[in-house]
């Protein structure tokens, strides 16, 4: 017997680590075994195919369930969410407040997202830090600006200026993302922008709590806003980054910007204090204003990641539509009919925007065609009438 090759145990070595099976070096013939997918796909690829919200995994449901669940979450939660918020701002002394609020809800989502993180298998990070450090940011500009201008003015009036950043997502969603938007798009956004300034200006007339300090924060909360979607999109999309992670690194890191500008301008203690004296009107409400936002988020999440964020959007904007008339409802207000009107535009904007995703089931009459129905019945009639 002749002593082994080395060559020949290297080969061996070889196939038995890459997989090489029948290497036959005089026939220089190479035949590679491929594991099944089971085997070779890793735990992160296997999320792809996963997108649980709130133990409930939306993967075993068909798309058009999917979408009728996120908008059921979202609406059902967010609602909530409004009544709760506007109630807070409603206790005597704490407009000022509100980017303390904005401190606590961040304390509070970041605490629900590591508990939902620690009950998930995966608990890797997968969005780069630099990238969740830019959504914290966005996120408390957004949310903190939006809180505090509810301190210069009333409800209806911010939910309708945060109602017109479809455009702006639009807009975000060309130069972030290099999207191309058709004219239905475009014509929605164009509606449901009109229709809320609508609402705006009906709101100025009938009772003028307008600030310029107001509208220059919800100005820039808008504007955070509107990029905040696209980025969440892209870097979910990218790294296949989990709800629950998006959640807690972003409200986590925007936790310690909020606190740190606290603490440069002196609004921690005074806050605080204010808060000490009425426990359950700001921390008990509080607690239940970030349980059902953080619940609420979680289905939008879902929406920007099965759908994408014009069509988030869309469906935050109709909720909102519906807060304010939640709003007329539980809280004393004037009313007057140019609220109708403009919600009527708003809800055709949306009406557009659904079309627009479903041409395929929503077959529309072009102008030709509806020229040439009008003029087909008229010369019926003119026969009708010659007879």
């Amino acid at each position: 017997m002749s002593p082994q090759d080395p060559a020949a145990t290297d080969t061996d070595t070889m196939s038995a680590k890459y997989g090489l099976v029948g290497y036959n070096s005089s026939r220089k013939h190479i035949s590679i075994s491929i594991p099944s997918s089971t085997e070779v796909m890793s735990p992160h690829i296997k999320s792809v195919e996963e997108l649980r919200v709130l133990g409930i995994n939306l993967s075993n449901f068909s798309a058009p369930t999917q979408f009728f669940i996120c908008v059921a979450g979202v609406f059902l939660f967010y609602l909530i969410y409004g009544y709760l918020q506007e109630l807070i701002f409603s206790v005597e002394g704490f407009k000022p407040f509100g980017w303390y609020l904005t401190l606590v809800q961040f304390g509070f989502y970041s605490v629900f997202g590591l508990v939902e993180l620690q009950l998930t298998q995966d608990k890797r990070r997968r969005i780069p830090g630099k990238t969740y450090m830019i959504i914290a940011f966005l996120t408390v500009g957004t949310m903190g600006l939006s809180n505090t201008s509810l301190g210069y003015l009333n409800y209806p009036t911010q939910v309708i200026f945060k109602c017109c950043k479809l455009i702006p997502v639009m807009i975000g969603g060309v130069f972030i993302q290099s999207k191309r938007y058709n004219v239905p798009d475009v014509s929605a956004a164009v509606c449901m922008s009109l229709g809320l300034i609508w609402f705006t200006l009906a709101d100025s007339k009938v009772a003028p709590n307008f600030n310029v300090t107001g509208v220059l924060l919800i100005s820039l909360a808008l504007c955070a806003d509107a990029a905040i979607g696209n980025m969440q999109e892209k870097a979910m999309k990218l790294h296949n980054g989990s709800n629950s992670e998006m959640v807690l690194y972003s409200y986590s890191i925007g936790f310690v910007y909020i606190l740190i500008g606290l603490l440069c301008v002196g609004g921690l203690r005074p806050a605080a204090a204010f808060c000490s004296e009425h426990p359950v009107r700001t921390y008990g409400y509080a607690f239940l204003f970030s349980l059902t936002g953080y619940f609420g988020i979680s289905f939008v999440l879902a929406l920007i990641k099965l759908f994408g964020a014009l069509v988030a959007v869309t469906v935050t904007t109709g909720r909102k539509a519906m807060t304010i008339i939640l709003s007329f409802m539980f809280f004393t207000k004037p009313f007057t009919f140019q609220y109708i009107w403009g919600g009527l535009l708003v809800l055709f904007g949306i009406f557009l925007n659904v079309y627009s995703k479903n041409r395929d089931k929503m077959k529309l009459p072009s102008i030709k065609e509806l020229r040439s129905r009008l003029l087909s019945r008229k010369k019926v009639s003119f026969l009708s009438q010659d007879v």
